[in-house]
C-alpha cells in the first residue's frame, strides 16, 4: 500500500505557500522580523564601524597634525635664527646655532614624512592635495637654506620665503584638524587653530624685530607688517579665549602670561614707541648692548610657552579622537553581540516552537501511515482469513496527547480508525455469513450430487442398451462437473473438500481424473511422463486445479485446435505440468493482472465472479505452495505452467495406489 497521504495536482508546485512544510512556514514566519532586526542591527554595526574608522582616521590625522605643529614650530625657530644670522652678516661663530636649529627641523621633517606617507593612501580630496603640497614644500626648504646660508639672500626676503613655507604647513595643519562630527573635537580644533595662529604671529614678530634690532632701525613697511601681526596675535588669543574653558584659560595664563612674558612685552612696546616716534632702536636696555639677543631670548621664551600650550591642546585632540574611536568600536562590538544574541535567541525559540509542533505532527504522520499501511490492512486481512468472524474492536490510540489542534486531529484519527475497524468487522461477519451459506449450499449440493452419481453408477452396471448406456455416461460426466462447481463454492468459502486420498496417486492418473471433470476432454492431448506420484493429501486439490486450467484452455480456444498437457522435471527439484492452448490469449496488462491474482488470491468480491477459475486455482495453489503462472506463446495462445514442489512428490508406489475414477464418457 502506498504511504503517500495524497497526490498534489500537476499544476501546483512546491513554491506555493500552502505546499510548504510546517517547519518551513515557521522559519519563514520568524525569519521576516528576525531579518529586519538583523538588517537594522547590521546597519548600526556598519555605521558604528564606519564612525570608528572615521575617528581612527581623525586620530591619525590628529597625530600628523601634532607632528606638523612641531615642524611648524621648528621651522619658525629656524626662520628667526636664520634671519638673525643673515642680519649679522653670517658670522662663522654663530653658524653652529643655525645648524642646530636646522637639525632639529630635519628631525621633525623626517617624522612628518613618515606619517604623511603612511596616511596618504587613506585620505582623498583636499586633504590629500594639502599633504602632497606640504611634502613638495619641504623639498623647497632645502633650496631656501642653501640660498640663506651661502647666497646673497637678505634677511627680510629670507623671512618672507620661510613664511611662505610655514603658511603652507599651517594650511595643512588646519586641514588635518577639520572634518570631525564631534562638538568637543570641533571646539578643541578651533582652539588649536587659534593657538597655532597666535604662535606663528609672535614667531614672525620675533624674526622681524630681531632683524630690526640688529640693523638698529625699522622701515615703515616692516612697522606696518609688525602692527598687523600684533593685531593678528591679539585676535587669535581672543579666539582661543572664547573657545577655552576656565581651566584651559587658567593654564594658558599660567604658562604664557606669566613673568616670562613681561620682558618680551616690555621690549616690544618700547620698540613700537621708538619706531612710531622715529627714534633709533638701540640702547633699549642699559645693562646690555645686545638688544637683538635680549629680544630673541625673551620672545623665544614666550613662543616656547605657546608651544607648550599647543602641545597640550594637540594631545587633548589626539586623546579625544582615540576615545571616540574606542567608544564607537566598542559600540559596534556591543551591537554585533546583541545581534548575535538575538539570532541565537530566535534560533532557540524557533527550534523549540518548531519542535513542539513538528514532533507531534511527525508522530501523528508516522503512526497514521503505520495504521493505514500496515496495522489496519493486517487487521482487515486477519478478519478476512478468520472463519468465525470474531473480532477485537479495541483500537490503541495514537501516542499524541497534546491539547492543541494536533492532539485533536490525533483523536479524530482514532475515531476514524475505530470506525474503520468496526466496518471491517461488520464486513467480516457478513463474509462469514456468506461463506456459511456457500458451505451450506455446497454441502447440500454435494450430497445430492453424490447420491446422483451413486444412482447413475448403479444404473450403468445394470444397463445393456449401448445408447442408453452412453447417455448415462454423459449424465455421469455432467454430475462430476456439477460436483467440481460445488467444490468451487467450498473454495470460495475457504473450506476444504470432504474427499481426500490417503495414498499417493500417479501423475498420469491425476491428469486423467482432471479430464473426467472437463467438457470436450477429447480435444486434450496428453503428453505426461509418469515419473512421480502426488501425495494423497493434495491429490484432490491438484485434480481440481488442473481441471480448472484445462477447462479454461478448452473454452477459450477454437474447436478445431488441441490443448496439450505435458510434464517434465525441473532443476532444483519439483515437477512442472504445462497446459497449452492456441486460443485468443491475453493482452500484456491482462496477463500481468492474472498472474498477480494467481500469486495473491484476492478476497471474494465482484471481480472474482469474472475470473472464478483463476481465483479457485490461486486458492488451491496457495494451500500446497504450488506455483502457477500464465505465459504467452510465440505461436499464439497461452501456456499455464503448474510447478509442483518436491514436498508434494513421491516415487510411484508399488503396488499401484487405488485407481481414480478416470473413465471418460464415450463419445
Amino acid at each position: 500500500m502506498s504511504t503517500e497521504l495524497g497526490r498534489r495536482p500537476p499544476e501546483e508546485g512546491n513554491w506555493r505557500l500552502r505546499n510548504w512544510r510546517v517547519r518551513a512556514r515557521l522559519v519563514a514566519l520568524i525569519l521576516v522580523p528576525t531579518a529586519a532586526a538583523v538588517l537594522l542591527g547590521g546597519f548600526q554595526v556598519f555605521t558604528s564601524t564606519g564612525a570608528a574608522a572615521d575617528y581612527e582616521r581623525t586620530s591619525r590625522l590628529a597625530q600628523l597634525s601634532g607632528q606638523v605643529g612641531a615642524l611648524t614650530h621648528e621651522v619658525a625657530a629656524e626662520r628667526a635664527r636664520m634671519a638673525w644670522h643673515i642680519a649679522r652678516g653670517r658670522p662663522q661663530s654663530r653658524l653652529a646655532d643655525v645648524h642646530e636649529r636646522i637639525d632639529r627641523a630635519d628631525e621633525a621633517i623626517q617624522r612628518v614624512r613618515g606619517s604623511a606617507t603612511a596616511i596618504l593612501p587613506a585620505v582623498s580630496g583636499r586633504t590629500a592635495d594639502q599633504i602632497e603640497n606640504m611634502l613638495n614644500r619641504l623639498d623647497d626648504l632645502l633650496t631656501l637654506r642653501q640660498q640663506a646660508l651661502k647666497g646673497d639672500l637678505l634677511a627680510a626676503p629670507a623671512v618672507d620665503l620661510y613664511t611662505v613655507v610655514i603658511d603652507d604647513l599651517l594650511s595643512v595643519h588646519d586641514e588635518l584638524i577639520k572634518g570631525s562630527q564631534d562638538d568637543e573635537l570641533i571646539r578643541q580644533s578651533r582652539m588649536l587653530h587659534a593657538l597655532a595662529g597666535a604662535k606663528e604671529s609672535l614667531s614672525l614678530q620675533q624674526a622681524v624685530l630681531t632683524i630690526a634690532l640688529t640693523d638698529g632701525a625699522i622701515s615703515q613697511e616692516q612697522l606696518k607688517g609688525l602692527l598687523g601681526e600684533l593685531s593678528r596675535e591679539e585676535n587669535e588669543r581672543a579666539a582661543f579665549a572664547d573657545e577655552a574653558t576656565a581651566a584651559e584659560r587658567r593654564f594658558f595664563d599660567e604658562t604664557v602670561n606669566g613673568r616670562s612674558a613681561d620682558a618680551m612685552l616690555f621690549l616690544r612696546e618700547l620698540v613700537l614707541i621708538r619706531a612710531t616716534a622715529g627714534q633709533p632702536l638701540r640702547g633699549l636696555d642699559q645693562n646690555t648692548a645686545d638688544d637683538a639677543g635680549l629680544w630673541f631670548k625673551a620672545s623665544t621664551t614666550v613662543v616656547d610657552s605657546l608651544r607648550t600650550v599647543e602641545q597640550r591642546q594637540a594631545g587633548g585632540i589626539l586623546a579625544r579622537s582615540h576615545a571616540l574611536s574606542a567608544d564607537e568600536r566598542q559600540r559596534a562590538y556591543v551591537i554585533a553581540g546583541a545581534v548575535i544574541a538575538l539570532l541565537l535567541a530566535v534560533l532557540l525559540i524557533t527550534t523549540g516552537v518548531a519542535r513542539s509542533l513538528v514532533r507531534p505532527l511527525r508522530r501523528l504522520r508516522s503512526e497514521a501511515l503505520e495504521i493505514a499501511g500496515r496495522r489496519l490492512p493486517d487487521f482487515v486481512q486477519h478478519l478476512r482469513e478468520s472463519r468465525d468472524g470474531d473480532i477485537d474492536a479495541e483500537v490503541p490510540p495514537i501516542h499524541v496527547f497534546t491539547r492543541d489542534e494536533v492532539g485533536e486531529v490525533a483523536r479524530a484519527f482514532d475515531e476514524v480508525h475505530r470506525e474503520a475497524v468496526r466496518l471491517a468487522g461488520d464486513e467480516a461477519r457478513l463474509r462469514a455469513n456468506v461463506n456459511a451459506m456457500f458451505v451450506n449450499l455446497s454441502r447440500r449440493s454435494q450430497t445430492l450430487v453424490e447420491r446422483q452419481l451413486t444412482l447413475i453408477e448403479r444404473l450403468e452396471r445394470g444397463e445393456r442398451d449401448d445408447t442408453r448406456l452412453g447417455d448415462l455416461f454423459k449424465l455421469d460426466h455432467l454430475a462430476t462437473r456439477m460436483r467440481r462447481n460445488s467444490e468451487n463454492l467450498l473454495v470460495l468459502a475457504g473450506q476444504e473438500a470432504a474427499r481426500r486420498w490417503s495414498e499417493p496417486v500417479e501423475l498420469m492418473d491425476i491428469v486423467r481424473a482432471s479430464l473426467g471433470e472437463v467438457e470436450n476432454y477429447d480435444r486434450v492431448s496428453v503428453q505426461i511422463q509418469s515419473q512421480s506420484a502426488v501425495l494423497g493429501q493434495a491429490v484432490n486439490d491438484v485434480v481440481h486445479l488442473l481441471a480448472e486450467l484445462i477447462e479454461n484452455a478448452v473454452s477459450f480456444s477454437a474447436r478445431d485446435t488441441k490443448v496439450v498437457i505435458s510434464s517434465n522435471r525441473i532443476d532444483g527439484g519439483g515437477l512442472m505440468v504445462s497446459v497449452s492452448d492456441s486460443g485468443i490469449a491475453m493482452t500484456p496488462d491482462e496477463l500481468a493482472q492474472a498472474n498477480w491474482r494467481l500469486a495473491n488470491p484476492p478476497v471474494v468480491d465482484v471481480s472474482v465472479s469474472r475470473r472464478m477459475g483463476l481465483f479457485v486455482v490461486g486458492r488451491l495453489a496457495l494451500r500446497h505452495n504450488i506455483k502457477v503462472q500464465l505465459r504467452r506463446q510465440d505461436t499464439g495462445g497461452l501456456t499455464a505452467m503448474v510447478v509442483l514442489p518436491e514436498a508434494l512428490l513421491t516415487p510411484i508406489p508399488h503396488p499401484p495406489a487405488p485407481a481414480l475414477d478416470t473413465t471418460p464418457p464415450p463419445p
